[in-house]
């Protein structure tokens, strides 16, 4: 067999379908070998190793099967990059793979020469190179295990082009695959059941206890087990921006997301003064604590974690109890314990909340009815998710950094237990989400794939709109068009800095250059126009379709963070919040 065969021959025998990627002068070799099997594992060509990347990223995230994305040598490993670091942070499986210079070609200046195994390190949980075909099945196995045990994330694979087309004889290898490591979490733990007990006996002792539930709550598909537990003992829960859509928006005890970008005050409030809290699946970081200052009443000595990765646990706050495991499991098995805790006991500390979380919303119904032009972000929420409820199917929804994320996080109403909601927060680059709904597509076909993105984002993977057409993906693409990289001009104004400079570019025509490149589109310059384009699109399904909404900038008008709130001397709790401009 040819290294190349062995290598495709592993890849089907894991289970993968789809493999992304970008030809170059090193992977004809694996292009040869992917092409006899068509028919088990498909090549998806992206326009950009970037691209290829995020789409393997949404894969992995709307899946539990990790996402595969390939690229040849030099440039093509660099641009692969950004993603791989994004999954990684996310703890998203991915596997790269690079397929390099031959190997008798390494120190002697040829063309496109990398050290890509020492590039990837710091971004990834392995990497390595292949210095032997015969090892091409072991290492395989290796990256598959690391991808998908313990805490999941991106592994790298250095693969010389002369690996793959060396000959092996079949009877000096083993091509056995690990059949737990084809999905994620392979190889799931559970702490002892005393720790378990532990915890309920905190939270029996709780008057204001509250659940936090993190991404680690979606990654781990236990959104429905975090809220039984949450109705079994009548807790109210909160969620962190990655966590959205562990719990229907619309439950009694889904209070709303807390953290920095994109929050509910009353939610923050909830943290606040909550005398236990109960976080899973969150590491408990700079957005979740805006930098830990907030809460402002310390969180030490009244939370505990439940995290698959003991690295985290009391990293920022002196916990009361630190519990290591796989959070499905882990909450499957504080289901099938019993304890004494009085649900009532805990009806007039939702009913506080409630009260809360209902004066918020009743003043938000203003914004988001605002009809004014430019369209405000609030509003074009609003017209999306009442686009969304009407369509009466579930989506696999990717958002960019920028316009799409306070706004979304803030308004955006999940309650569809099938639905998926994914923005990535590591490193919050932008660039993801046009490209991701190709990954989401190949992840469930079954569910309309929507990107969400502003312009900045889209000049930076505009060429994806090929892709779409060329595959035919039914993906609803919304640009927040405003001309501008709103969210540092906003940066630049929340210091003062009114003359913000570099910051601003020409508008893109979105309507006309989606139809260029095939797609149908809209453009929105009014709420009418927008839910006329959004009614439009989500019954369209011959491809993919693109609305070009027009809306006002971040820049203008303070965004709902509350890092920037509090710098503008704003109670970001407020429940009534007034409108701010910058000037």
């Amino acid at each position: 067999m040819r290294g190349a065969d062995i290598l495709v021959e592993m890849l089907v025998g894991y289970g993968v379908d789809t493999i992304f990627g970008v030809p170059g002068d090193t992977n004809v070799p694996l292009y040869e070998a992917l092409q006899h099997r068509e028919d088990e594992i498909r090549h998806v060509m992206a326009r950009d190793e970037r691209s290829a990347g995020y789409m393997a990223d949404a894969y992995g995230r709307f899946t539990n099967r990790p996402g595969v994305f390939e690229c040849p040598s030099g440039a093509g490993a660099m641009y692969s990059l950004p993603p791989v670091a994004e999954s990684n942070g996310s703890s998203v499986p991915v596997i790269l793979l690079t397929i390099d210079i031959p190997l008798p070609g390494e120190g002697r200046g040829v063309l496109t020469e990398l050290d890509c195994a020492k590039l990837f390190e710091p971004v990834t949980k392995l990497s390595v190179q292949v210095k032997s075909p015969e090892k091409l099945p072991e290492i395989v196995r290796r990256a598959f295990r690391v991808a998908c045990s313990g805490k999941p994330g991106a592994v790298h694979l250095q693969i010389p082009e002369d690996m793959l087309l060396a000959e092996v004889d079949p009877a000096r290898i083993s091509l056995h695959v690990e059949e737990e490591c084809r999905t994620f979490p392979a190889y799931p733990t559970l702490p002892p059941r005393a720790k378990l007990e532990d915890l309920l006996k905190l939270l029996a002792k709780a008057e204001r206890p509250l659940i936090v539930a993190g991404g680690g709550v979606n990654r781990a598909r236990a959104g429905d087990r975090i809220t039984e537990l949450a109705e079994k003992y009548n807790v109210p829960m909160c969620t962190t921006m990655t966590g959205q859509g562990a719990i229907d928006d619309d439950h009694r005890l889904a209070i709303g997301v807390i953290g920095d970008n994109g929050f509910h005050p009353h939610a923050n409030w909830a943290l606040e003064h909550s005398d236990f809290t109960l976080f899973v699946g969150s590491r408990i970081g700079s957005v979740v604590t805006i930098g830990w200052t907030f809460p402002r009443i310390t969180l030490n000595r009244r939370l505990a974690q439940i995290d698959i990765s003991p690295e985290i646990m009391a990293n920022n706050y002196e916990n009361l109890l630190s519990i290591q495991g796989d959070a499905l499991l882990v909450l499957e098995e504080l289901l099938s314990l019993d304890a004494a805790i009085e649900p009532a006991r805990h009806d007039a500390w939702i009913d506080e909340l409630n009260s809360r979380r209902k004066v918020f919303w009743d003043h938000a119904e203003e914004a988001l009815r605002d009809e004014r032009v430019p369209l405000r972000p609030e509003r074009a929420v609003r017209a999306f998710n009442e686009a969304l409820q009407a369509s009466g199917k579930p989506a696999l929804i990717y958002s960019d950094a920028g316009t799409p994320t306070p706004y979304m996080t803030r308004f955006l109403k999940i309650n569809d237990r099938e639905t998926r909601f994914a923005i990535p927060r590591a490193f919050g680059g932008l660039g993801s989400a046009l490209p991701a709904t190709v990954g989401a597509w190949r992840a469930d076909p079954s569910k309309r794939p929507i990107g969400l993105f502003g312009d900045g984002s889209f000049g930076m993977t505009v060429g994806e709109l090929e892709t779409l057409v060329r595959l035919q993906v039914p993906a609803i693409l919304v640009l927040f068009n405003n001309g501008t990289f709103g969210w540092i001009k906003g940066l630049h104004r929340l210091k003062g800095h009114n003359q913000c400079f570099g910051v601003d570019f020409l508008a893109p025509r979105g309507q006309a250059i989606a139809e260029a490149y095939g797609l149908k589109a809209w453009t929105a310059r009014t709420a009418a126009q927008l839910d006329e384009a959004l009614a439009g699109a989500f019954a369209h399904r011959d491809g993919p379709c693109f609305i070009d909404v027009h809306v006002e900038s971040i820049a203008d008008r303070v965004p709902p963070v509350y890092s920037w709130l509090l710098k503008r001397g704003e109670d970001p709790l407020d429940l009534r919040p007034a409108e701010k401009a910058y000037l």
